[in-house]
């Protein structure tokens, strides 16, 4: 089996942390979600949290990470 490819924003996930903040369109990559449904969720507040560094917004790994433990959780107890 070969190693997961670096550009992968999924691979960098599972594999650690990245050295780098991810972007709305890894979040899209990530959740398989179009990009515009990464907007509307931060939007709404109801997605991961993202913050903005001028016009762009960029997303923690960590918290990125946090949210899916999260959510994975909250469906756990909810069922």
């Amino acid at each position: 089996m070969s190693a997961p490819a670096r550009d992968d924003p999924r691979a960098i996930l599972r594999g650690g942390l990245p050295d780098r903040y991810l972007t709305a369109d890894d979040i899209a990559v990530i959740f398989k979600v179009p990009k515009e449904t990464v907007y509307q969720w931060r939007k709404k507040r109801i997605g991961p949290p993202g913050f903005r560094i001028g016009k762009y917004i960029r997303y923690d790994p960590a918290d990125v990470h946090d949210y899916v433990t999260q959510r994975k959780d909250a469906d756990r107890y909810a069922a």
